[in-house]
């Protein structure tokens, strides 16, 4: 994997031209490798070892604590000290100020030895990343640069057991404590009443303090909730309470743990529901003023103006989105490497000559055979190009950060577009991946004496949570490629255009391009005919059909630039590279056909069917 990494950062996206960029000019060639070594090293050392003991001895709890296994803190003990959780933060809280792609690069190696030990970091950092972003000065101080220095972790708590993803329905309350509440210093005070579900991290015994980062509404004059996403507000909701030093004031919050989720994979990460506000514990009724008494209501501090918690969450949620489809790569990197190992220590078959097979020979490995071959091609163009894909994600966060204005635009309107593909793609086609490694593996595969099927579990969770697959595709259809004039749409296919045009005069890449060529005009006009009647329950009944056949335009495009660079490229890694290329033309971009088809007629039979006809 670490070579790809390498080709791909330097071959491909040529990171070394971001140090000519003022906020990276202390960096080199040399940091960005050794930050890479030592997030391998580490990975390596603390996660890979421990990722079947975090799996068969999942997070319990006791009635009074939750309980993890002593490696899984010792993992995260390292990652803290490695600094990675303040990775691309500015100097002066305790960052490297590394690029975003760099950050990405490095914390693969983690995904890929532990996706679910990784989780904790993962989300503390997108955390400390919101409030950074929308938080007051006070917050960023207390809050946020702890998170980073690994002091405390933190949460993102959206869903609720009866709303799930429709998060306009959620039903946590959050009313002002007190007239002295809204001049808190660490920011206007409410005191917040419901129940949260599936969140994970939501209580460990990892760090000191866990930061959940909450939504809820604030009710209206007559006591009502407003309808819709419209008066979600965002609060930080604190385990346990703190002072504007950022000491712990030694009064446990009104947060509650109500139960852990037993999951089907993924499950060194705790994943659970909480109830905020129930009096378990209740808070003191006023802080560092003069009412007595306590009540209930877990006290959280309101984030950016009332009513626009989701706008500011959805900061976090973006980078979690990016973050989700690193991690179901990388967990069908793993599949990929295992499979790889197993085929080419096989023995099993021989070769087929004109004269049949000859039982006097020796067996053959696995790997020599087409059909497993097949098998390992699909996977290897599934990850490598998956990985492709975060990276060119990550490099355009890059650009959004120290572009000019030009290069700022356009990073931000091809991130619009292309985050759904980054949080679904993989998650789609890596499990794949991880179902063909598994197949490799025979009936190995289907046991726990091989890592495969841990893999597959794990993966399985990331079309679900981060906004499940049907509302990825929703949203791309529904939003992404319409906004602002189809600008997005526009200017993807001109990047994918520009590569068209540089492939075609190459050898060996004129084919491939050609059809890239015509997949991406067939995209073009299935996405108006979805559109034709103006009817949202048309156009969209066949919206996950779309984002499939929209993800394997991109990847197709990826796979011919990343072409391009090994075809001038001295590597080793050339013909792998090029084949898995010619792979994914050959056998992936012909799906898109059946997918644009239904999209195009606005086939009806999912939005016809009725419910009691099943």
């Amino acid at each position: 994997m670490r070579q790809t990494l390498d080709f791909l950062l330097h071959d491909w996206l040529d990171v070394a031209m971001l140090l000519q960029r003022p906020r990276f000019a202390e960096h080199s060639a040399e940091t960005f490798a050794s930050v890479l070594d030592t997030c391998e090293r580490i990975a390596r050392e603390k996660f890979a070892p421990f990722n079947r003991q975090a799996d068969v001895q999942e997070p319990h709890f006791d009635g009074e604590r939750v309980h993890l296994p002593e490696s899984t803190h010792a993992a995260m003990a390292a990652y803290v000290d490695s600094g990675m959780l303040a990775a691309a933060q500015d100097y002066d809280v305790g960052g490297m100020q590394l690029p975003c792609v760099i950050e990405m690069a490095a914390n693969a190696f983690f995904s890929k030895a532990s996706v679910a030990m990784g989780g904790y970091a993962m989300l503390t950092s997108g955390n400390a990343s919101l409030l950074m972003a929308h938080g007051t000065p006070v917050q960023k101080d207390v809050f946020a640069k702890h998170l980073f220095a690994g002091r405390w972790f933190g949460t993102m708590c959206l869903s609720e057991p009866q709303a799930g993803s429709s998060l306009s329905d959620v039903a946590t309350r959050a009313v002002p404590d007190g007239a002295d509440g809204q001049h808190d210093p660490l920011g206007p005070r409410y005191r917040l009443k419901g129940n949260k579900m599936w969140i994970s991290a939501g209580e460990h015994e990892l760090t000191e303090n866990i930061v959940h980062l909450v939504l809820a509404k604030i009710p209206g004059p007559d006591g009502r909730l407003v309808p819709g996403t419209r008066g979600i507000s965002l609060f930080i909701v604190p385990k346990k309470l703190v002072g504007t030093d950022g000491a712990l004031t030694g009064e446990r919050n009104d947060v509650a743990l109500a139960g852990l989720n037993h999951k089907l994979g993924y499950r060194g990460t705790t994943n659970t529901l909480l109830n905020f506000g129930e009096g378990r514990f209740p808070v003191r009724a006023e802080q560092g003023g003069g009412l007595d008494g306590r009540g209930a209501g877990a006290i959280g501090y309101l984030v950016g103006e009332p009513g626009q918690g989701l706008r500011c969450m959805f900061h976090m949620m973006n980078e979690a989105r990016i973050g989700v489809g690193l991690g179901a790569v990388m967990l069908g990197y793993a599949g990929y490497e295992a499979s790889l190992d197993y085929a080419r220590n096989r023995p099993q078959g021989r070769p087929v000559g004109p004269g049949g097979k000859d039982a006097a020979v020796p067996q053959i490995p696995i790997v020599q055979h087409a059909d497993v071959k097949r098998m390992l091609l699909a996977q290897k163009s599934y990850v490598e190009g998956g990985l492709a894909l975060e990276l060119y994600c990550a490099r355009l966060v890059d650009e959004l950060a120290t572009g000019d204005d030009t290069q700022r635009h356009d990073a931000h309107t091809l991130l619009e577009v292309l985050t759904p593909i980054a949080k679904s793609w993989p998650s789609e086609w890596c499990l794949e991946a991880n179902s063909l490694a598994i197949q490799v593996h025979g009936g190995y595969g289907y046991t726990r004496d091989f890592p495969v099927e841990q893999y597959w579990r794990d993966n399985r969770l990331n079309m679900i949570h981060e906004g499940t697959h049907g509302i990825q595709g929703l949203d791309l259809l529904g939003r992404k490629v319409v906004m602002d004039g189809g600008a997005g749409l526009k200017l993807l296919a001109t990047r994918i255009s520009a590569t068209i045009e540089r492939a075609g005069h190459v050898d060996g890449l004129a084919e491939p391009a050609n059809a890239l060529a015509a997949a991406l005009q067939r995209l073009g006009a299935a996405t108006k005919s979805a559109w034709a009647t103006g009817n949202p329950d048309e156009a969209l009944a066949n919206a996950t059909p779309y984002l499939q056949a929209f993800g394997h335009v991109v990847l197709a495009w990826l796979w011919l630039d990343v072409g391009l660079a090994a075809d001038k490229s001295a590597s080793p890694l050339k013909p792998g590279k090029l084949a898995a290329m010619h792979y994914f033309f050959a056998y992936e971009l012909p799906k898109i056909d059946a997918w644009l088809g239904v999209v195009a007629r606005r086939e009806a039979v999912c939005r016809s069917m009725q419910p009691d006809w099943f």
